[in-house]
């Protein structure tokens, strides 16, 4: 059955049945990190998030060209558009050439998107190395008419591109608003307004990061980049272009007015936008000073944990709830969602210990396509992890011998977690990894036959001994009638 997939589209502010423009193909761009520093929960969602849409779009039969770009030039302290460069500013401190802070960060950011099972993107274009692309994009937008060159930086002029199109297309801000609410900035008389955004700056004779161009030896702006590579790989129009919520403005914004001053027309069709994840209401941003990074979370060393919480317990945590609603971190939030996932994770493994009967006295042929309604109506991963847990409901009503389930029942159960669960949720089955091992499971079912016998044997000693050395390894052993099963903690 063809599925139809509908997504909330920013821009429009409704939700819209997905029509790509040249299917089976798909054009992708999501705003990558600057890699200045580790990555946190905040980005941890991000990734998450449009890892979700990749893996879905695939598995409906879509080609995807999935475009994730990383930031390591023009990305400046403050969003209007002032201060030091962030990766600059990180090589003088750390008394590091540049691309050695962007090798580095860059490198752990791969590693914790990877323990997060993101699927790596078709292409992962750098900034700086498309320096000259971007140039011929501020010359084109100049010959447009929509920016201005000042004292050897270029600017776009905002209300001069307004009078043409709409400046606030996609935050629905009013020019005249942010007139009158924009703070001037020091330094920056050389803008005709202030609202005006960089495209290229001259760098200052102490800005490490510095490129030649028809105005200056320069850099350019934030907000350029993500223009130019979008187009470069997807083309004058593509598909999706997804990011933070917190990027809708200024950065999406200029991106939308870049664009249109270039090709004169609008270049993306669907805007999609991942909330945010709060502490205590408060959004989790490096600015704030209220982040956790990946690697903490993954070993437990922050203030605000209580414990560890596995990359498959983050991931699940984040996919709980919908990608549009806000998500507040606590650990008793994580410890549920680990407990959860835990439950999905155990009767999955417990399938094989139903009891195959003729007859059926539930229906579950219905679950399969209630999770594909679900992540047909824009993704809603929450509502899919709901019906998992009604599918893990039966598996267990069925081991306690409560209902009947015929082996084709159990089939489809199992057919159903390994496309929600596993392929399109992206969760890693690392239980069932080292359960397959078949060497691993014989020794450990041999001990427990060993315990079985001493049991019968009324050799409690042993018994008991087997239980608690392999407690103590890590092993949890239930008894039940038909004998012990064992799973890791």
């Amino acid at each position: 059955m063809e599925q139809k997939l509908s997504v909330y589209n920013t821009l429009t502010r409704t939700k819209e049945v997905f029509e790509p423009l040249h299917a089976p193909h798909v054009g992708m761009y999501v705003c990558g990190p600057t890699v200045y520093s580790d990555a946190h929960l905040g980005h941890a969602r991000h990734g998450v998030t449009f890892d979700l849409l990749f893996r879905y779009l695939q598995h409906i039969g879509y080609k995807v060209r999935y475009v994730r770009n990383i930031t390591d030039v023009g990305h400046l302290e403050n969003e209007e558009g002032s201060g030091e460069d962030k990766i600059s500013k990180k090589a003088r401190l750390e008394q590091l050439e540049p691309m050695e802070v962007v090798q580095y960060y860059s490198n752990r950011y791969h590693k914790v998107m990877d323990d997060l099972n993101t699927l790596p993107p078709s292409i992962e274009p750098h900034a700086s190395g498309h320096i000259i692309e971007q140039i011929e994009s501020i010359k084109e937008i100049l010959k447009n008419g929509y920016a201005y060159e000042s004292n050897g930086s270029v600017y776009f002029d905002v209300e001069k591109y307004n009078k043409d199109y709409d400046y606030g297309i996609l935050s629905h801000r009013n020019i005249e608003e942010m007139l009158n609410t924009t703070r001037e900035l020091d330094g920056q008389d050389e803008k005709h307004s202030k609202v005006d955004f960089a495209l290229w700056k001259k760098a200052a004779p102490e800005h490490i990061m510095r490129w030649p161009s028809p105005w200056s030896d320069g850099f350019p702006g934030w907000h350029l980049e993500c223009s130019t590579m979008s187009i470069k790989y997807l083309g004058k129009e593509f598909d999706i272009h997804g990011g933070g919520l917190d990027l809708m403005f200024p950065h999406h914004e200029c991106e939308i007015a870049q664009n249109t001053a270039m090709e004169k027309h609008q270049v993306v069709k669907y805007w999609m936008h991942n909330n945010m994840i709060t502490i205590a209401g408060q959004k989790m941003a490096r600015s704030l000073g209220n982040f956790i990074t990946l690697e903490q979370l993954f070993a437990g060393n922050h203030d605000l944990l209580e414990k560890a919480y596995s990359p498959m317990t983050v991931r699940f945590f984040i996919l709980q709830a919908h990608y549009r609603s806000t998500v507040d971190f606590s650990n008793e939030a994580l410890q549920a969602a680990e407990k959860s996932l835990e439950r999905l994770l155990d009767s999955y493994g417990r399938l094989d210990k139903v009891a195959i009967s003729d007859t059926s006295s539930v229906d579950v042929k219905s679950i399969r396509q209630k999770c594909y309604d679900a992540m047909n109506d824009d993704m809603n991963s929450a509502v899919v992890i709901a019906h998992l847990c009604e599918a893990s409901t039966t598996i267990n009503s069925a081991i306690a011998g409560n209902i009947k389930l015929t082996k084709e029942d159990i089939t489809e159960l199992k057919d159903v977690f390994d496309i929600f669960l596993f392929s399109v949720l992206g969760i890693r089955n690392e239980a069932s990894l080292t359960n397959n091992n078949e060497a691993f499971g014989k020794a450990v079912d041999l001990l427990l036959d060993i315990r079985q016998k001493a049991k019968e044997n009324k050799d409690w000693a042993t018994s008991d001994q087997i239980r608690n050395e392999l407690a103590k390894a890590g092993f949890e052993i239930k008894d039940g009638k038909d004998g012990a099963e064992w799973k890791l903690k």
